[in-house]
């Protein structure tokens, strides 16, 4: 891999609180950093860029670092080397990370980094736990019933692996290449949905036995209307007898349809979807967060509040503070 995300330099120092500070901002306050031994003297170098669902960094550093995640704040993290190596952990998982192997740290992880040399680099992709769950859920049908976790070390030799590390080099080329067409959030995010797909299915993880099939069958006419009047409507107010109405189905039918396939009721559907879509609204604009929610059909900020705590674990306005 050429040296990735030239154009997009956040910090170079001598002093390695700059790069511990860059790193937090680029991450969007999702880690907390902290030395593991002494600061330690040396350049210390990085790159990013980021987006409400995702940051890539590109770190030249000797520095040891304790990698712990923010409360309520959902991640899963990517390293791999482009030069050198890393003595890796993830609790108490071990690895050497480097052009030919990966570290996946789950959510909650506390991970610790110490290149062997250092002349080592290499790079970390957050990318946002909804988007983990929103790809499982269009493979399987259904969203995770517990956090997927997957194994610390992924060969990026084997066939598998491979396709990762090539669909994030593909990723990097893009946000690289300076066309304008690949800075437009919508292309980024199709890149990164294919990343996760296929980290996915290469790498072992809680609910790998949910994938061995393959894709499941296509949802029911019922679902499907259903799903494109939600679509369609979410700024608007709508209860389940409009959407039923949609499906041409009862209410019942269409529920226990929606259990079945999706997991949830309608109405608990609307609301996780209403939700994902405030929350990337408050990361990527300015507005206020009552301006959103009511742009997304919220009718009751106090209860609104409470769901989006339940759901990312935090508040909006904690989300908002972030911006």
């Amino acid at each position: 891999m050429t040296v990735p995300l030239r154009n997009f330099l956040i910090t170079k120092s001598q002093n390695p609180v700059d790069l511990l500070n860059a790193a937090t901002r680029l991450f969007g306050g999702s880690i907390i950093t902290s030395p593991l031994d002494d600061l330690r003297d040396g350049d210390h170098e990085l790159r990013g860029v980021s987006a409400p669902d995702f940051a890539a960094g590109y770190f030249a550093s000797p520095l040891d670092v304790r990698v712990d995640t923010a409360t309520g704040r959902r991640s899963y993290f990517v390293n791999i080397g482009v030069s050198g190596a890393i003595s890796a952990s993830r609790g108490s998982l071990r690895a050497v990370l480097d052009s030919s192997t990966a570290g996946v740290v789950n959510p909650g992880d506390t991970q610790e980094l110490r290149p062997l040399g250092t002349a080592t680099r290499f790079l970390g992709l957050r990318i946002d736990a909804a988007l983990v769950d929103q790809e499982f859920t269009e493979l399987t049908g259904h969203p995770p019933l517990s956090t997927v976790r997957f194994d610390f070390a992924l060969d990026l030799a084997k066939p598998k692996g491979r396709a990762v590390r090539l669909l994030v080099r593909s990723l990097l080329e893009q946000l690289d290449s300076g066309d304008p067409l690949f800075q437009r959030a919508e292309l980024q995010r199709s890149q990164l949905r294919c990343i996760v797909t296929a980290l996915l299915l290469a790498q072992p993880h809680s609910h790998t036995g949910e994938l061995l099939d393959g894709p499941q069958p296509g949802y029911p006419r019922s679902v499907r209307s259903a799903l494109a009047f939600i679509e369609a409507n979410l700024t608007e107010h709508i209860g389940l007898r409009e959407i039923a109405a949609a499906a041409d189905c009862s209410p019942r039918t269409l529920t226990a349809a929606f259990r079945a396939r999706v997991g949830l009721t309608p109405m608990s559907y609307i609301r996780n979807l209403r939700l994902e879509r405030i929350r990337a609204d408050i990361l990527g604009s300015t507005d206020q967060v009552g301006t959103i929610a009511y742009r997304w059909g919220v009718t009751h900020l106090g209860r609104f509040a409470g769901d989006y705590r339940d759901r990312f674990g935090e508040l909006p306005s904690d989300t908002a503070a972030r911006r």
